[in-house]
């Protein structure tokens, strides 16, 4: 028996029973959020139509059903302003050690999202967020990139498909967390022979979207990633039904590295194995001990991680505009189809009479004056119609997606400066959500920065852009984030680097950049960029904020450093030509010192020029406005 005890796996078909059970628990606590999600699927593909039928909202089956775009264009509009603030990470260090490794993470962590195409995560991620109200990524350390050396892979993941303790308003305080996957029994098979007649249909399904195709499930299996944390260590279990494929809790092996283990009788080192680190039973799956899953919400609610989004939001004025849409259709193509009251013991031929194509309707008998009569529909008011735009306007308020915002303009503004005061001003919900996101994404860095320190101990290359777009290749490590030793003459301790994020929109709007061009523009043509005027400028710029402010400062400070350079150099070539002029009876000081004071003349008289000619250019300007007012 102490035999079989000790062979016995601790994670095996009865932890794993255990495990479905608590999976089930957690999928009906999150069937409201489930049904939720799906309606707003059909709200998204304007296939809402059907979802009210099912509720008895749609009214007869015969009557028209319009679907107007509104609540899909607030969508789009909100996707498009999050695109244009693409978030970038600047990595800033917590200790003046880490200065350096903090400037290679903030070039190095772009590249790693790139390779991950996460643009199209991202985008994918915020579709997900405005119609569900939240979006999770997924960040996880996947061995098989890279010919096996392995790298980062950050996913955005299905909320359908992901479980955790009903209650929890993070996720990381659930004491189990689930990720599942419908996979094909061949594909299974083929990575794990072991689940050779293993494979069958289990009690436990996932909820899925109503698709307008046929997707057969019949020939898949679902698979479980099961996360849980055990005295402060995350482990991991991937399992099929009952069977486990793999657990950290039973991976005891030891890992090794090759290293010199002694030397022979001449002296020469011996290589061999030795324990690299702790085996995953002891480690646990991440050493950063925490879910690899992010959720990034936008409407925020009390007693779960996730929220509700726009679909949720403005789903009743929709409804509302539709139902109104349809009720108008109705009345129009009733006003505008005749029909007629006939006698039942009426001698009128109906189908001649219903052809407007024939001229002559035969009768049977004497027409009588009540044989037929015209059905009068009663035209609607046109306070129905004010009815409906105010619906589409209380939708465009309550979404934030007034015309301005979309390039439209209010009656009476005309100028352009005005019409980008509005947008801009408009625009401040869509910057307080994109803000909001910038914080899923700094933790998603976060994790990322965390793999790197655990799982980067082979360099990898990276093909950099540095200044003016020259091109770099660096090699990269986690030697930098490892522990370093801290001894201060009397204790020796460990310090683990540490970094603070700064998040910021990677391509500024058009608005945006024409603005911070013509600042530099202006800077410019007031003499910032002087030499002469470096104090005066630096003093200007402590009191104004603007993009790139460190940048310019720099670029002056240098140039102010250069000044000073070029005039110690002046000053000593000076002394040369002296002394060359008292040996050798030459005018060459005197030369120098001309030309030394005829350049600053010279960048006078150009200024002078320049400005010159500017207005002489608005002089001809005005002229040719008096001239020819059209």
């Amino acid at each position: 028996m102490e035999e079989m005890e000790i062979l016995r796996p601790k994670i095996g078909r009865e932890e794993v029973r255990k495990a479905a059970d608590i999976l089930k628990k957690y999928k009906q606590g999150k069937a409201n959020l489930e049904k939720r999600i799906i309606d707003n699927e059909q709200f998204w593909k304007m296939r809402h139509w059907e979802q009210m039928a099912k509720n008895g909202e749609g009214g007869n089956g015969g009557d028209p059903q319009p679907t107007s775009g509104w609540l899909v264009n607030c969508i789009l509009s909100k996707h498009a302003d999050a695109m244009d603030c693409y978030p970038e990470p600047t990595v800033l260090p917590r200790e003046a050690g880490d200065r350096e490794e903090a400037a290679k993470l903030s070039r190095i962590l772009p590249v790693v999202l790139k390779k991950n195409q996460f643009k199209r995560v991202y985008s994918d991620a915020w579709w997900y967020k405005l119609k569900s109200g939240c979006a999770v990524y997924g960040v996880f350390w996947d061995g098989s990139k890279l010919g096996g050396l392995g790298d980062i892979a950050v996913k955005r993941m299905e909320l359908l498909h992901l479980f955790w303790e009903p209650g929890v308003k993070d996720i990381q305080d659930s004491p189990h967390f689930f990720s599942t996957e419908l996979v094909s029994n061949e594909q299974l098979l083929q990575q794990y022979p072991q689940l050779e007649g293993k494979l069958r249909a289990g009690s436990f399904s996932v909820s899925r979207y109503l698709y307008d195709d046929t997707v057969d499930t019949s020939d898949k299996s679902l698979v479980v990633d099961w996360y849980y944390k055990k005295g402060g260590v995350l482990h991991y279990c991937k399992f099929v039904g009952e069977t486990v494929l793999y657990a950290t809790e039973n991976d005891t092996a030891v890992p090794t590295k090759t290293a010199v283990i002694g030397v022979d009788e001449k002296g020469l080192p011996v290589m061999g194995q030795v324990p690299a680190g702790r085996s995953m039973a002891e480690r646990g799956w991440y050493d950063h001990g925490l879910y690899p899953f992010v959720f990034d919400v936008l409407f925020p609610e009390e007693g779960t991680p996730c929220g509700y989004g726009y679909v949720d939001l403005c789903k009743s004025p929709q409804k509302q505009i539709d139902l109104m849409n349809q009720a108008i259709l109705k009345n129009t193509l009733a006003a505008a189809t005749p029909r007629f009251f006939i006698r039942s013991d009426g001698a009128v031929n109906e189908n001649e009479y219903a052809d407007w194509t024939k001229p002559f309707v035969h009768t049977n008998g004497n027409l009588g004056a009540d044989s037929i009569a015209p059905i009068h529909a009663t035209g609607l008011d046109s306070v129905y119609v004010a009815i409906l735009n105010n619906k589409i306007a209380e939708m465009k308020e309550t979404a934030g997606n007034r015309d301005t915002v979309n390039g439209g303009t209010v009656s009476g503004v005309t100028a352009a400066t005005a019409i980008a005061a509005l947008q801009e001003a408009g625009g401040k919900l869509s910057r307080n959500m994109i803000d909001d996101g910038y914080e899923a994404f700094s933790d998603v860095v976060k994790l990322c920065i965390e793999l790197i320190r655990q799982f980067y101990e082979m360099p990898r290359q990276f093909r950099l852009l540095g200044e003016m777009g020259r091109e770099e290749f660096v090699s990269y490590d986690n030697m930098g984030l490892l522990p370093k030793t801290m001894d201060d003459g009397i204790n020796v301790s460990y310090r683990v680097p540490e970094f603070d994020l700064e998040i910021s929109a990677q391509d500024e709007n058009p608005y945006k950049t024409m603005e911070y061009n013509q600042l530099a523009l202006q800077l410019f043509q007031l003499g910032f960029f002087r030499e002469d005027m470096a104090d005066q400028a630096l003093r200007c710029l402590e009191l104004m904020d603007f993009k790139n402010k460190d940048r310019m400062v720099s670029v002056i400070a240098q140039g102010k450093t250069q000044a000073k350079v070029i005039a110690q150099l002046q000053s000593q070539l000076m002394q040369v030509a002296q002394v060359v002029d008292e040996a050798k009876g030459t005018q060459l000081a005197s030369a120098l010192a001309a030309e030394f004071s005829a350049a600053p003349v010279m960048n006078s008289k150009r200024a002078d020029i320049q400005n010159k000619m500017s207005a002489m250019d608005q002089m001809r300007q005005k002229t040719r406005q008096v001239v020819n007012p059209q």
